[in-house]
């Protein structure tokens, strides 16, 4: 049985939203960072939804909706279709009120992200390759299995609960200016809509996409809902290919600004905001920060609040930002050398960089490069350096022995 409310939300029902709230979630706290405050010319504060109960907004909008469900349909049980943070948000508020769960996930997600949801107490099946193809699963689900099917964003309660963010984002910075929020199906940018302009209503409300998956934005400029996918982005949080009907009709109305930032923006925003703020973040709650980056939003001088919307980040994933951040960055250098396969060579290069200040943190030998010559060894070192000068004092030093090398470039 669907149970979506299709009636719009206004401010009292965040009020209420509020209330049934209360206690069963964290008002998380508000973050102003001098660091990026210095860098944007403006003062720069973060909402850390990232330490939300599951990680992330999205269970103030489950509970909300559950709350509201009739003993009928609690008996019956919900189902719900995601790739991560709903799916944790509904298992969640479901074993909070004792109510069977049913969660169908895309076959990719992450063990990680499965386990969470098991954890609590949710069943699992998983189904297709990406969301839309476990949504339209679920669907079907729910005519065959009478279960009450929770919309990750496409419902009256699942907003007025995200709409919590807005009112909290107001009580606790009043002269706010400008909030950034990242938009997949439009559900959390929403509530916050309604509730920051009741409040303030010069407040502007501006939504931040991968360009990879920008439908709200293509929606916005065409005056209808069409979907948007040019790839696949890192940010799997806010890649919904539709927005919902209702939410098209909120954004339309409150929302003043919709930004796209690529996903090279939301990598690096996302290493910054882990290696100057200390927060990890997923890559959909980094965009707001990336659209900063990329000099998309106009904040000289003003009160900037930036949702970081969660922060179950694939762990794996983020490794690979770590590296190739610092390997663009210059923390890390590799060096491919092209050594004679003698004896004491390896220990002459690795004494020249230790002398050099560097620390070595990875060595591969490769006897099979075809680009190397007979009697001679591939080896490329991987190697911690504190920015370009040091590296380029350290590659001049290596220089001295004689051995051909190259410093290979990050992409």
């Amino acid at each position: 049985m669907a149970s979506q409310n299709k009636s719009l939300p206004d401010y009292n029902d965040i009020l209420d939203a509020e209330r049934i709230l209360d206690g069963l979630i964290n008002v998380t706290p508000v973050d102003l960072s001098k660091g990026f405050s210095e860098q944007f010319g403006c003062r720069v504060y973060f909402k850390l939804e990232n330490m939300q109960k599951t990680g992330s907004f999205k269970a103030r909008g489950a509970i909300v909706k559950l709350s509201h469900l009739t003993e009928d349909e609690k008996d019956h049980g919900v189902i719900t279709a995601s790739a991560g943070n709903h799916a944790q948000g509904v298992a969640y508020a479901a074993k909070m009120i004792d109510v069977k769960a049913k969660i169908i996930m895309p076959e990719y997600t992450t063990p990680a992200k499965i386990n969470a949801v098991e954890g609590y107490g949710a069943e699992i099946i998983l189904h297709g390759k990406d969301y839309n193809e476990a949504r339209e699963y679920c669907l079907d689900l729910v005519r065959t299995e009478n279960m009450t099917f929770i919309d990750g964003f496409n419902d009256r309660w699942i907003i007025a609960g995200q709409g919590t963010i807005g009112k909290e984002i107001m009580n606790q910075v009043p002269d706010a200016d400008i909030i950034v929020v990242p938009v997949g199906g439009g559900g959390l940018i929403s509530g916050i809509a309604i509730a920051a302009k009741k409040i303030k209503p010069t407040v502007k409300i501006i939504g931040v996409q991968s360009e990879k998956v920008d439908s709200m934005k293509k929606s916005l400029e065409e005056g209808r809902i069409v979907s948007s996918v040019s790839g696949d982005t890192i940010a799997d949080g806010i890649a919904i290919r539709y927005p919902g009907d209702m939410t098209f009709e909120i954004v339309k109305k409150y929302v003043d600004q919709i930004v796209t930032v690529s996903d090279e923006s939301i990598a690096t925003a996302l290493f910054k905001m882990l290696e100057r703020n200390k927060t990890v973040v997923e890559p959909a709650g980094a965009s707001g920060l990336a659209a900063l980056m990329e000099n998309k939003i106009d904040v000289k001088g003003k009160n900037v609040v930036i949702v970081l919307s969660g922060g179950n980040i694939n762990l794996l994933l983020l490794s690979k930002i770590i590296f190739k951040s610092m390997h663009r960055e210059w923390d890390l250098v590799r060096i491919d050398f092209k050594i004679p396969d003698r004896p004491g060579t390896l220990y002459r290069i690795a004494s020249l960089i230790s002398e050099a200040g560097g620390n070595i943190y990875h060595a591969e030998v490769d006897n099979l490069n075809e680009d190397t010559p007979v009697g001679y060894q591939s080896v490329t070192f991987t190697v911690n350096v504190r920015g370009k000068e040091h590296a380029d004092r350290l590659t001049e030093k290596l220089k001295t022995l004689g051995y051909r090398f190259t410093v290979l470039k990050s992409n």
